[in-house]
């Protein structure tokens, strides 16, 4: 689980493991694989870099 920064300024944690697609539009758009989509203020490399960082805490945590 991941948080993004909706444009509202409203943070809103996902699961990471659900992304199907990022877009920029300038905004990033987070398209879900359930069809839900996110519009996030944060940019592509961001939200790439706390999904990366959420796997290696998770795998990590794994013994």
């Amino acid at each position: 689980m991941i948080s993004i920064t909706k444009l509202n300024n409203m943070e809103v944690i996902i699961n990471c493991e659900l992304i199907e697609s990022i877009e920029a539009t300038p905004d990033s758009t987070i398209s879900m694989t359930t069809g839900k989509k996110f519009i996030a203020k944060e940019s592509i490399d961001v939200i790439i870099e706390k999904v990366i960082a959420f796997k290696r805490r998770i795998n990590t945590d794994i013994k």
